[in-house]
């Protein structure tokens, strides 16, 4: 991924550098011309109220402890990177009036709304068979801005006939107790800063960022695909490898195969995929489930994957595929596989992800991300 403008931190004052995929004019945005032609759409298509999206005998609301809750910022869910250049180049007060001027121009589609479509086709079959259960995704958005830009926001949403009700604006504060109140399963944000302080507090979290290639993806099944080490298991085997090498760590996980891995950030997600997988088996659709899961780790099979599986097994989690690729590269099976979301702990496989138009997020957790801030620090020397 080639480093392009900036991430500008609504209502903060703070300006990040973010690493994204840039169009062909250098505009983060996507081509100027396919800008212009949404605008130009949106503008002759105006958001003029709420639509009325009645589901018979549904849940609208479910109780937090009961759904599976996902978290989602306004700049991953929808594409903002020209309005957070008009809050970087000409401050707040401008910023909040260009947003009210354009309230009825809806934002395009960002990485994470393929994902939270189809948590969304999840949520309709669960209705179909469960039409009084609360065992739902419940999708929350979450933003920095003020409330005046709800109403943007609000119209965005009809526009692309969302079912997100419940918002979080924090005005420049940070979201994370709210997320915590909400009794959070998945935030994702790209605000790095911010995700790094989810997963202290014990939120599963991920970085995502947007891309120039995107892959078409499934519309009838939810598809997320986990690395192991450092995302679904805690990172004390990746720890040997980085410290020892790779003969030390076959050795390590040969002599601790019947030793359980401790848990990473993400096995709650993957908790929470299972329940609701559960639910469609329990109606006998096993083979037609609308939530397919996978995980893809560069262990080796037979050398250090037994490990891996004996833990799923003894957690009672199911994953539907398992890639062992021992060390080959994870884009061109990501490719294959289509997934609306892969979650890997190094920024060397979301960008080989991302480079074949996979949306990777990336989970910055464990040794990783100590060895990677050191390979800078020689770069700047």
């Amino acid at each position: 991924m080639a480093k392009m403008s900036l991430e500008v931190q609504a209502m903060s004052g703070q300006v990040k550098e973010l690493k994204v995929s840039p169009s062909a004019n250098g505009d983060s945005g996507g081509s100027r011309e396919e800008r212009e032609e949404f605008e130009e759409a949106a503008k002759t298509r105006p958001v003029t109220g709420r639509r009325t999206r009645k589901v018979e005998g549904g849940v609208f609301f479910p109780k937090p402890e009961n759904a599976v809750t996902v978290a989602v910022s306004t700049r991953v869910l929808f594409r903002t990177e020209l309005e957070q250049k008009v809050f970087e180049q000409r401050g707040v007060e401008e910023y909040l009036r260009y947003q009210i001027e354009h309230e009825n121009e809806p934002f395009a589609p960002g990485p994470a709304f393929p994902f939270v479509k189809a948590l969304e086709t999840v949520n309709a079959r669960l209705r179909e068979l469960y039409p009084q259960s609360e065992d739902l995704f419940d999708i929350v958005l979450v933003t920095y801005n003020h409330a005046h830009v709800g109403i943007r926001l609000i119209n965005t949403i009809n526009h692309h006939n969302l079912f997100i009700e419940r918002f979080c604006m924090t005005g420049g504060s940070s979201p994370i107790g709210y997320l915590k109140a909400w009794q959070t399963n998945l935030y994702l944000s790209a605000d790095a800063d911010k995700v790094r302080e989810a997963l202290a507090e014990g939120i599963a979290a991920a970085t995502m960022f947007t891309t120039e290639k995107l892959t078409e993806v499934s519309e009838s099944q939810l598809r997320v695909a986990f690395d192991g080490d450092a995302v679904l298991f805690s990172d004390e085997s990746e720890r040997i490898f980085k410290a020892h090498g790779l003969d030390k760590f076959f050795e390590h996980e040969r002599e601790n195969e019947d030793t359980l891995l401790d848990h990473g950030p993400l096995k709650g997600f993957l908790e929470a995929l299972g329940k609701l997988q559960k639910k469609f088996y329990a109606k006998g659709q096993r083979l037609d489930c609308p939530i397919r899961t996978y995980l893809v780790t560069a262990r080796s099979a037979a050398s250090s994957g037994i490990r891996a599986l004996k833990t799923l097994r003894a957690w009672g989690l199911e994953i539907d595929e398992a890639l062992f690729l021992a060390g080959a590269p994870k884009g061109p099976m990501l490719e294959k596989i289509r997934p609306h979301i892969y979650f890997d702990d190094q920024m060397f496989h979301v960008e080989g992800a991302a480079e074949m138009g996979t949306v990777a997020a990336h989970v910055p957790y464990g040794i990783a991300q100590k060895h990677n801030q050191k390979q800078s620090a020689a770069v700047r020397k």
